[in-house]
């Protein structure tokens, strides 16, 4: 397989399969992304001014008048850093706990949200991590019932028959 950049507008993807040109993602262009630091910030309080203005952030996203988009790579780093050991060290349900209400804000928009909330119940329910569970809920909205993976998480999930 050749993975050279290829002359689709997005360098990399067929148009069809590009976020960005597919038709239902028209409403998420020229939107302001939001990165991790700034929910990291909100939920943590670990820096009193920047959660201040993250709140600040956040009451406006709640009510509509700013609306940003979030990738799933910031929703990934989220969980990454605060259930991660050598951070935060939150349980796996905690995380969640805290994500949730935050992606459900009226102004937030998330790229696979579908995905991304049944991921964030795989993640509190398993031992997969973030991406793991993430691509398991991804064969599910794709109706893939393999993976090809050395990771023996993915046996505990019945729906999913394992590769290696």
């Amino acid at each position: 397989m050749n993975y050279a950049r290829s002359p689709e507008p997005s360098g990399y993807l067929p148009r069809h399969l590009d976020i960005m040109a597919n038709p239902s993602s028209r409403k998420i262009r020229g939107l302001p992304l939001i990165d991790t630091d700034v929910i990291i910030r909100l939920l943590t309080g670990d820096d009193l001014e920047k959660q201040a203005r993250a709140r600040g952030l956040f009451k406006r996203i709640e009510a509509g008048e700013v609306i940003v988009f979030a990738p799933i790579t910031t929703i990934a780093d989220c969980v990454y850093v605060l259930s991660s050991p050598s951070l935060y060290k939150l349980p796996r349900a905690e995380v969640v706990g805290l994500l949730l209400p935050i992606l459900r804000l009226r102004g937030f928009r998330m790229q696979d949200r579908r995905a991304v909330l049944k991921a964030l119940d795989l993640f509190a329910a398993t031992t997969l991590d973030f991406g793991d569970a993430y691509l398991a809920a991804s064969m599910e909205r794709l109706r893939s019932r393999t993976v090809y993976s050395f990771d023996r998480a993915f046996d505990r999930i019945k729906e999913i028959q394992r590769l290696a």
